[in-house]
């Protein structure tokens, strides 16, 4: 038995020598995310098909309260979560043919909507929620001991584009086919068809289109 496992094994490096590194890594790769977006598929709500999470997520939490379309790719480093321990019944909806660059971040104790096509760069928070007030008995608290809060829903409509390190706060809609500079915090809602950008984000060309 030990003799023929030697063999297939020697046959198997043979055949993987034959392969360039770089395409040996994109194979292994592709397995390795698959088989792990396998092992997450069963926790979610809803999750459509081809939807991919790559190798690997930072941090994922309450995934029985979120639904993801199709054709959706999450980069490493995500981080995904819901609070039902918060609220009764968070939820985070996303639409199809979404791409979230590597480390986004997502939070949500109520309700965050995103719609199809978003396409985000890296390191994007987008959030409903945060620690406490601002009063000054607040803030004389340790900010983890403080009570989660939320200011209001978030929803992202179709076709928006979200840059690098972008921060979407509580209470916040974008709407469809909004352009977000990278490093911009939005703390207003932007109208359909906008581009935005700074700290915080402030329209700099908006489009009618009727």
């Amino acid at each position: 038995m030990k003799i023929v496992l030697t063999y297939i094994l020697h046959c198997l490096g043979n055949f993987l020598s034959l392969i360039r590194a770089e395409q040996l890594a994109l194979i292994c790769s592709f397995f390795r995310n698959h088989i792990y977006t396998g092992l997450l598929h069963g926790k979610f709500r809803e999750i459509g098909p081809n939807s991919i999470f790559l190798w690997r997520a930072y941090h994922l939490h309450g995934l029985e309260n979120i639904s993801i379309g199709e054709n959706c790719t999450f980069e490493t480093g995500l981080q995904l979560t819901t609070w039902a321990d918060v609220s009764d019944d968070p939820i985070i909806t996303i639409g199809n043919n979404c791409l979230f660059r590597r480390d986004a971040h997502i939070t949500a104790v109520h309700k965050i909507t995103i719609g199809n096509n978003l396409l985000t760069g890296t390191n994007v928070f987008i959030t409903d929620n945060s620690h406490g007030f601002t009063d000054k008995s607040s803030l004389e608290e340790a900010p983890l001991k403080r009570p989660i809060i939320s200011k209001g829903d978030v929803k992202i409509g179709d076709n928006v584009w979200i840059g690098n390190n972008v921060c979407i706060l509580p209470g916040i809609t974008i709407g469809n086919g909004c352009v977000i500079g990278a490093n911009s915090v939005v703390t207003h809602s932007l109208p359909p068809y906008s581009v935005a950008g700074g700290a915080p984000a402030k329209i700099i060309k908006q489009n009618n289109i009727l």
